[in-house]
This record gives structure tokens, sequence and C-alpha cells, in this order.
């Protein structure tokens, strides 16, 4: 099973938390300082939250599959395609340990394609299984953009996944 990820930033994770069990009838999944993700059954959505000052901003999009070898598959669809990807990678980040691809699209937004392989206690990004350096969490180095919100053009991002 695959389901769309949404992280967004939020002002204040306690009450961002508090907000969203009630609103999708689901208790959160996995709670650290600053961060909390829903796996919510209807509709099928990893909600992610990232405490941040800019609050209510589009963090980033993804698709969490169940299996590695969906990652590599979508990537190499993508790549098919013409998208530049940032390739598969094994990362820790988010407090999980992942295999993943990442693109952007026209306007700005990334999206990641992923499967968690395990937990972690480390929030900030690190590429574990490739060349690349560290980068800021999660978003590869190259698609680094500012939380947009509805109608906003991206910048420069500080988030996490």
């Amino acid at each position: 099973m695959s389901r769309v990820q949404l992280a967004i930033n939020v002002s204040d994770v306690d009450a961002a938390v508090d907000f969203y069990s009630k609103l999708f009838a689901t208790p959160v999944a996995k709670r650290k300082p600053g961060y909390a993700n829903f796996e919510i059954a209807e509709p099928p959505l990893k909600l992610v939250l990232i405490e941040s000052a800019e609050g209510g901003t589009l963090n980033h999009l993804g698709v969490e599959t169940t299996d590695p070898a969906d990652v590599v598959a979508a990537e190499q669809r993508l790549a098919a395609e013409g998208l530049d990807t940032t390739g598969v990678d094994d990362t820790v980040c988010c407090y999980a340990a992942k295999t993943e691809t990442w693109v952007v699209d026209p306007d700005g937004a990334q999206w990641e394609w992923y499967v968690k392989t395990g937990d972690t206690e480390q929030m900030h990004n690190e590429v574990i299984a490739s060349a690349g350096a560290e980068t800021a969490c999660c978003a590869p180095s190259a698609t680094l953009a500012e939380p947009v919100t509805l109608g906003d053009a991206p910048a420069a991002q500080t988030g996490c996944c």
C-alpha cells in the first residue's frame, strides 16, 4: 500500500497534534520534540507536522511506500520521463531511516518518494549510502525551497520531513 504524505510547518506542534488528532480521529503515531506524524487510514495519508516559525505553510509532499523496490522503480520511471531526481539514497532524517528519492515540481514544491526502513533518534538529514554530503533535513540541498502557502512562490527551505 502506498499513501500520500503531506508535511506541513506548524507554529505550535502541541496545538497541531491536538487539532489533527481530532480532525482525523486518529492518535499521533510518532511524537518527538518539534515533530509529530500521523498514519491516517481514511483517507490514506501520512501527515507530518514540523514545528517552525512559518506555521501554516507547506514543508514538502511525498509518497510513502512499503517496499524499497517501489522507490527504485519510481525513481527510474521519473528519470525516464525526463524529471530531475536526486537518485535513490538511504538516509536518516526525521526520526526515521529511509530509502528515498526527490523531485521538484515546476513551482518548487518538493516531492519525496520513500519507504521507512526503521526508527532513529535523529531529526537532521544524513545520507548514509551515497557519496552526497550531509544536507538540511530532509530535502536534498539541490532542491531546497522555502515553505510556501497557497499562491506564494517558493524561496529557500529550512524544514524537514
